[in-house]
């Protein structure tokens, strides 16, 4: 039901950190590391829209930021789907991420710079967490 999809979404990204790559369209270069920490998601309202619940660094320090995403829905995994949408501070972006059991990959723009990204999904460490 999609009650239990939104349960098992809220669950899969509750503490976690994405760890892997992503890759810049036309640059000779292999792909670059990079990291998101997810402290949670929840729905809002009736929409698409979820808040990720983030963990950012901001000048040096980390900064605690809620991001309105869309997520849609293709059989039972879930995708981000944002199309030139404006995240306060850090700028206009479009991705579509798809988030499979502990996998994610997908497409994301900034501005004209564009490429892939991938990689794995796992729950904090303890000291990890312990900073929220």
């Amino acid at each position: 039901s999609q009650l239990e999809r939104f349960q098992k979404f809220a669950q899969q990204l509750d503490n976690v950190k994405l760890t892997g790559h992503f890759t810049i369209v036309g640059k000779d270069k292999p792909p670059a590391k990079e990291s998101y920490t997810i402290l949670s998601v929840s729905k809002f309202g009736a929409g698409d829209i979820w808040v990720f619940n983030t963990l950012m660094k901001k000048n040096g320090q980390e900064v605690k930021l809620p991001i309105p995403l869309p997520v849609k829905w293709v059989g039972e995994k879930p995708v981000i789907h944002m199309d030139e949408l404006k995240i306060p501070t850090m700028g206009t972006f479009s991705a579509y991420v798809i988030f499979d059991d502990d996998k994610y990959a997908g497409t994301w723009a900034h501005g004209k710079t564009k490429g892939h990204l991938y990689g794995t999904i796992a729950k904090r460490k303890v000291q990890d967490a312990g900073r929220k």
